[in-house]
């Protein structure tokens, strides 16, 4: 097989080296492009003492076998395979985790990264003092290649969108493709929200002092084999985190995303509720039915939306559904003992039933996090 080829390669830094650089890989169903990787890497890379540790989303394209197969000759060569999980930012945490390196670089596996700036996003950090080295596609001398005019604007937006809100100046923010220093990382690891695929932007708003940065420029190159992984979940993901590092450092997005889902479950209940009495039903009978449907209505949209990264497949979704109608029957319960508590405290009737609504989404919140949607 062509990685055989591997072991006797003698550009290849030999064992003696120190380790100087990781460069941590995510990647899913690049199976195609890790052998022309892997080469890239070892040309631009000779003379340093790196590792590269691809981090695998257990890929049905067998990814993880083909890295395996080759770090048996080539002990730079690593995988952490993921089983049960997804998420580009969570596994660049866990590739950077899994190294030993004082300097990390973070690029993509689908060869759309240029390896030839990797030296000097290395040297930006080992000998120009910086503290994370960034590749931008917006500065001279870097570009996005062949995009069309859409993609380039929908990029352009999301990026003034993350300076905005997250009060940083770096260029290209969104950058998939950067070198970090250990110890910068690590400072702004317990703030991580390690949600989506803009792992950069996460680091440089959850670092606690503001980071050096150094910028590279670069420019975006056309994926060779494989495909793209950006779509509507992508965006959506972005905006979350840029709702976590704005709104979330005082309610939880995820609470504000549970919340959201229980409005659209009231006009659901309603609509439920009018139609059953069109059909000549009582209003108890309607009422059930109502009540019904819209917890089974919060449950499957919870389940695909506020908890997306904890979604429950197969069978356990009944599991999680006997749950969840448990907890919301017990939250009804506190909405209603607290409101008339209220109700007998303070002669608004409003501040009771606001104060009950509370109460019960809040306990509904808590209990389908630790129980139906538990980590």
């Amino acid at each position: 097989m062509r990685h055989d080829r591997f072991l006797a390669d003698p550009i290849l830094p030999v064992d003696t080296l120190p380790l100087e650089v990781a460069v941590v890989v995510p990647t899913l169903n690049e199976a195609a492009n890790v052998e022309k990787l892997i080469e890239r890497l070892s040309v631009v890379l000779a003379g340093r003492g790196w590792e590269v540790v691809f981090v695998d989303d257990n890929s049905p394209d067998g990814t993880s076998d083909l890295v395996r197969r080759i770090g048996r000759s080539s002990r730079h060569v690593r995988v952490v395979q993921r089983v049960g999980r997804r998420g580009l930012s969570s596994a660049v945490i866990e590739g950077i985790l899994a190294t030993a390196a004082p300097v990390i670089a973070v690029m993509d596996g689908d060869l759309q990264h240029s390896e030839d700036a990797l030296p000097r996003l290395i040297d930006a950090i080992e000998k120009d003092g910086a503290e994370i080295a960034v590749g931008t596609r917006y500065v001279d001398g870097g570009g996005t290649g062949d995009w069309d005019r859409g993609r380039v604007r929908m990029s352009r937006l999301a990026t003034r969108a993350g300076q905005i809100a997250l009060r940083t100046d770096v260029s290209d923010p969104m950058s998939g493709f950067f070198a970090v220093r250990r110890d910068a990382f690590e400072r702004a690891l317990p703030r991580l929200s390690a949600i989506g695929f803009k792992i950069l932007l996460d680091i440089l708003a959850s670092s606690p002092t503001a980071l050096k940065v150094a910028e590279v420029p670069y420019t975006f190159r056309t994926r060779e084999a494989g495909e793209s992984k950006i779509g509507v979940r992508v965006i959506a993901e972005y905006a979350e985190l840029i709702a976590d590092k704005t709104i979330g450092r005082f309610i939880p997005v995820r609470l504000l995303k549970f919340l959201m889902v229980g409005g659209l479950g009231v006009f659901v209940h309603l609509a439920v509720l009018r139609a059953l009495l069109g059909l000549g039903d009582s209003f108890l009978t309607a009422q059930t039915g109502a009540v019904i449907v819209a917890i089974a209505f919060n449950f499957f949209l919870n389940n695909s939306f506020t908890y997306a990264d904890r979604k429950l497949q197969g069978w356990r979704v009944l599991g999680g559904l006997a749950s969840f109608y448990a907890i919301s029957a017990l939250g009804a319960v506190a909405n209603i003992g607290i409101g008339t508590w209220m109700a007998g405290h303070d002669e608004r009737w409003w501040v009771a039933g606001v104060a009950g609504v509370l109460v019960g989404a809040i306990w509904n919140f808590a209990m389908s996090s630790a129980l139906t949607w538990r980590k």
